[in-house]
């Protein structure tokens, strides 16, 4: 089979997407495959219409960040026709028989570490408590969203029942099943930020907010700022902010106590993965995959799962800068 493989993007708002497809555009471009990297300004739309484009000129193989999980069906449906293979990049394509394989990090795992990281650094475990605290949930039509919250649900749900996790929101689902109603949608940080800044006005007025669930940094970001500009400041008192990603910004802000952890992908590893499933794929050799929990609605998609983990400020030289995945100029170190 020819290598000539198209890489489907969602944005170059975020960093992490920025580096994903030059990342994996480099190692294949040094096997010599013929690659076309398209960002689709987080519109669905754009994003097919680049699709339609890759697999007209030509494409054998499609890499899909998808932006909207649920309106590829026709799209994917030409690509099949074609007999382009198909793999998701780390956002499973929901409803579509023609989703080949998918590469991801363990983004249940990803809420999970989430989760244990608030429930360790509050004591929740022992009794603590209670603690005024508000999640955010990302965006409704990435299912990536409704996993990451899931993970963390999992393990906080029942301190919100137990009252030691108090929302004065109000914001707090009865189940994981009521992760979309509070998403954001796109991921924006403006959004997150005019979202806790209402929050922190119509209930933190004598209150003062203890935690809050951020399920990545983009979001995270946002929040920081709502919080800095209602007054907070970093030390003790400051709230626990989640994160995930490692984004430069988000590692700046836990150097300087505004955010307290980032759950770490390494997205040269999935780089790598993906890279590795193409190779094999042109060889017509069988494609390497550790999962088989993935049912996108349709079916089972074989799935390679890569492991996160949780990055503060005591480990981000040892783990985000030793490693090259940043630099250290790039986060004032």
């Amino acid at each position: 089979m020819e290598c000539n493989v198209g890489i489907a993007m969602p944005t170059r708002s975020l960093e992490r997407w920025i580096n994903d497809g030059e990342g994996l555009q480099a190692l294949l471009e040094a096997d010599g495959c013929t690659v076309d990297l398209q960002y689709a300004d987080n519109k669905a739309d754009q994003q097919i219409s680049q699709l339609q484009n890759m697999i007209t000129n030509g494409a054998t193989i499609l890499v899909i960040a998808s932006i909207d999980s649920t309106t590829l069906g026709p799209v994917l449906q030409e690509a099949a026709d074609a007999g382009v293979i198909v793999i998701a990049y780390d956002r499973l394509i929901m409803d579509s028989p023609n989703v080949d394989y998918y590469a991801t990090f363990d983004n249940y795992g990803v809420g999970t570490l989430q989760g244990q990281f608030i429930e360790s650094e509050l004591g929740l475990a022992s009794g603590a408590g209670p603690f005024n605290f508000e999640p955010f949930v990302g965006s409704p039509d990435d299912n990536n969203a409704r996993l990451f919250f899931a993970g963390a649900w999992d393990i906080l749900l029942p301190y919100v029942e137990s009252g030691q996790l108090v929302c004065q929101s109000g914001l707090c689902p009865t189940s994981n099943d009521g992760w979309a109603a509070i998403g954001i949608l796109g991921w924006g940080s403006d959004d997150a930020q005019a979202e806790m800044e209402n929050r922190l006005s119509s209930w933190y007025t004598t209150e003062k907010v203890d935690v809050v669930l951020s399920p990545n940094d983009s979001l995270a970001q946002g929040i920081a700022a709502a919080l800095t500009g209602a007054g907070y400041v970093p030390g003790v008192d400051y709230p626990i902010l989640t994160g995930q990603d490692g984004d430069k910004a988000s590692v700046i802000n836990i150097l300087a106590g505004t955010q307290s952890m980032t759950v770490w992908k390494d997205t040269r590893e999935l780089g790598k993965r993906v890279h590795a499933m193409i190779q094999s794929i042109i060889a017509g050799t069988p494609v390497e995959t550790n999962s088989t929990d993935y049912n996108n609605n349709i079916k089972v998609v074989p799935t390679f799962l890569i492991i996160p983990e949780v990055v503060t400020a005591d480990t981000v030289v040892t783990k985000l800068i030793d490693s090259g995945f940043l630099q250290p100029a790039d986060v004032g170190l």
